[in-house]
């Protein structure tokens, strides 16, 4: 896809300007708000997404927005998806730790490592892979054993937050929720998880009792992110460590076919007995953005569910959900509009097993939508309508898709 130099500068600058915009300094500490008339906080996967499309700017800036995220890190190793730089009343839950600064107990879609090794790629700055090391070791390493207590080489999820798509429907059966519900009775039925972990001093294991989701997009990022954190060992003599991770990524990549596929689709499981999950969303995707599918299962992945027009194929790609599951609403929070988060990692996959003429129709998508409602928190895959949140930094990562684009 040619994209005219006028087109690219128009969209990036804009693309700056809104990451400009929403950052705040607070301590010493540089991050980026998603919105701040709605998420005046910051958090851990949208500083990664920040990141890498700071790299393309700046990569400093891009460096501070990492080490805030991780400057909280407990000492199991685990990051908080939240943390609460400023006093604030929106989405302020009360998560029960106390610490330098308030921050959730919960965790997000672990891409941190490629987001440091974006920045490297940039600017080459080793001293930087070394002053983050510490950090995605520990990190990761917490997420391959207590997120696995029983050594299956799956990450588990203990709350619907911690996969980044708070009331994606793939959670519904799991929370005891209908097809059809509100946002409210949703969110409420996310809070009692996080009394469950309050009461249970916040331990990942003990909430197997309530909540237990081995998530695909979880697993699969994860999967590609053990891949880059062996790359970073690496390039720091850290070889053994190198292999450790390196393997860890087999392995789990190994534990997602044996636990997940069936019927020619990934599914999340719940449960010690891993049930499936059987409704289609974006997740069905996300294991091209790994590598972890087949040519042959990319190809049919690709062919019936992705160009399928009952499915996935909306006048803007790509909807969350499938548009003929029950679950389907195109104006419903994770339940069907068009996230960017989502139409990147998906647009990741297609570049990576040679798909170049489907990416290039899910980047022109992103760009019209854009370019004719500006940066929302999400969009009606028919319409192109935004919805949600105001001058929301997610539709800065086309920044990284423009960039990626071979045509471009």
């Amino acid at each position: 896809m040619e994209l005219s130099v006028a087109r690219k500068k128009k969209i990036t600058d804009a693309s700056f300007h809104v990451l400009l915009n929403n950052r705040r300094v607070t301590d010493g500490h540089q991050y980026t708000q998603p919105s701040p008339s709605t998420y005046p906080y910051q958090w851990l996967w949208d500083s990664c997404f920040h990141a890498i499309a700071l790299s393309h700017f700046s990569p400093e800036d891009a460096k501070k927005e990492l080490r805030s995220a991780v400057s909280q890190q407990f000492e199991n190793g685990m990051l908080p998806h939240m943390i609460y730089w400023e006093p604030g009343t929106l989405v302020d839950i009360q998560w029960g730790r106390e610490g330098k600064k308030r921050t959730s107990t919960i965790t997000q879609p672990p891409l941190i490592a490629e987001a440091v090794w974006r920045i490297f790629e940039k600017d080459g700055d080793a001293a930087f892979l070394a002053e983050m090391y510490p950090a995605l070791s520990s990190f990761y390493e917490y997420l391959l054993t207590a997120r696995d207590p029983r050594g299956n080489h799956l990450a588990g999820i203990i709350n619907p937050d911690e996969s980044g798509e708070d009331n994606s429907p793939r959670f519904d059966d799991v929370l005891g929720l209908p097809p059809v519900q509100t946002l409210q009775e949703n969110f409420k039925s996310r809070l009692k998880l996080v009394e469950e972990l309050r009461n249970g001093h916040f331990d990942a294991p003990f909430m197997k009792q309530y909540f237990w989701v081995k998530d695909v997009p979880f697993n699969a990022i994860l999967v590609e992110n053990l891949v880059v954190l062996g790359r970073i060992a690496g390039h720091l003599s850290k070889h053994e460590d190198a292999l450790k991770f390196t393997e860890a990524s087999r392995r789990v990549a190994d534990a997602m076919r044996e636990r997940m596929f069936d019927g020619d689709l990934f599914w999340p499981t719940y449960s010690e007995s891993y049930f499936k999950v059987k409704l289609k969303t974006w997740a069905i995707f996300a294991p091209l953005y790994a590598g972890i599918l087949s040519e042959d299962e990319a190809a049919k992945l690709v062919e019936e569910h992705l160009l399928n027009p009952s499915e996935f194929l909306s006048n803007f790609m790509l909807p969350t959900v499938a548009m003929n599951e029950r679950t389907f609403d195109p104006q419903g929070f994770w339940r069907g509009p068009v996230w960017f988060a989502s139409n990147w990692f998906v647009y990741r996959g297609l570049l990576r097993y040679d798909y170049q003429n489907i990416a290039d129709r899910l980047l022109e998508n992103s760009m019209e939508l854009l370019e004719k409602s500006g940066f929302r928190e999400y969009y009606h895959p028919d319409t192109g309508a935004g919805l949600g949140a105001h001058d929301f930094t997610w539709g800065a990562l086309v920044v990284d898709m423009i960039g990626r684009n071979s045509r471009g």
